[in-house]
């Protein structure tokens, strides 16, 4: 039950992700603005912004004008659900022998690590969904990311810190790698004069690196490319009417797919990658 519960506010949490998504670059407030229908500015009522149910119980139609609802409605709150699920499940295993007892007996530190993730989690969505669809990643978005992604270390090593055992050799390898990464894209942007990657990728990279470390760093970075490599290839085959050598396609969703997949799977994957050379 508890599982469901962390599920359903992912859900609700995803719901105002789409709020943030539609609403940003308007005048419209994502408090005091009430809800309405993009097509006809019909204001919907408390049982039509239910996640996902209202979409599937209104078949994915307006209720007042019958345009079709835009399935990133459900998709981002399905996807905000299973991801805090994921994060919760990496510090609770749902093959353990968790309990309510068991969760009451943890320390505050780790509560506000687990939400530190969460958040971080919620702004790489808002960037992965806003570069798909306009191949722009706001600043609004990508900076408080990377001003997170950098107390990442912090939160990893709170031990250290507590035990007064922190030093800049252990801190200067976290800080750099942010760096090192935002130097690869931001030299792939400027000598390709922004072909290659735009410059929103740089400044989502170095946050990439603070927020995962070298090692996951490079695995989310390899991964993006892999996996933008055979969409590309993908779409030039199955679309050659839309989609030719010279497209531009958005990286960003690539990097940020790259990112939850490295943090999430990151230990797994490298334990995969030796076994596959060794």
């Amino acid at each position: 039950m508890f599982y469901l519960f962390v599920f359903l506010f992912g859900l609700i949490i995803g719901s105002f992700l789409n709020v943030v998504l539609f609403r940003y670059d308007t005048k419209k407030s994502l408090v005091n603005d009430r809800s309405k229908c993009r097509s006809c500015e019909k204001v919907l009522k408390w049982y039509e912004l239910i996640p996902v149910f209202s979409f599937l119980w209104q078949r994915g139609k307006c209720a007042g004008c019958g345009k079709k609802i835009s399935w990133q409605y459900p998709l981002v709150e399905l996807a905000t659900g299973a991801l805090f699920l994921l994060i919760f499940n990496n510090q609770f295993s749902i093959f353990n022998k968790f309990s309510i007892i068991q969760f009451s007996n943890i320390n505050p530190h780790f509560l506000l690590s687990i939400a530190y993730w969460l958040i971080i989690t919620c702004f790489l969505i808002l960037i992965f969904v806003y570069d798909y669809h306009t191949q722009i990643i706001p600043n609004e978005f990508v900076y408080p990311f990377i001003f997170l992604s950098f107390f990442s270390f912090f939160v990893e090593n709170w031990a250290l810190i507590e035990n007064w055992k922190l030093k800049i050799e252990n801190f200067a390898p976290h800080f750099l790698t942010g760096i090192f990464f935002f130097l690869f894209f931001w030299s792939l942007w400027f000598f390709s004069h922004g072909r290659a990657m735009g410059f929103g990728d740089a400044k989502l990279a170095i946050g990439i690196g603070w927020f995962l470390g070298l090692q996951d760093g490079i695995i989310a970075l390899l991964l993006s490319f892999w996996i933008g490599a055979i969409v590309g290839i993908f779409l030039l085959v199955l679309n050659k009417k839309k989609y030719n050598i010279k497209s531009k396609i958005a990286f960003g969703p690539f990097m940020v797919f790259g990112t939850l997949l490295a943090f999430l799977f990151g230990n797994n994957l490298v334990g995969l990658w030796l076994n596959l050379f060794s």
